[in-house]
């Protein structure tokens, strides 16, 4: 299994160990773009034409409602990569 099937399941599972930088690389690799607020915010948005809007903080461990806004994006591109 490779380190990006890992990291898909791990999102699809809810893994409460993932941290921020995880649930980036998956989002950038699905084609999403990163956005942080000017002004010094701890929240980075990533947007995708056609996908909803995700906003995550830049912490070391995520909340469980973060990794499932990532695992419905991955959801999503899933469906559209079949």
């Amino acid at each position: 299994m490779s380190q990006w099937d890992k990291m898909i399941q791990d999102i699809l599972n809810l893994n409460k160990s993932l941290r921020f930088e995880d649930l980036s690389k998956a989002l950038l690799k699905m084609g999403y773009k990163r956005h942080q607020q000017k002004g010094g915010s701890s929240h980075y948005t990533f947007r995708k034409r056609g996908s909803k809007l995700i906003t995550l903080p830049k912490s070391k461990s995520m909340n469980k409602v973060y990794i499932e806004l990532v695992r419905d994006a991955v959801i999503e591109y899933e469906s559209e990569v079949e």
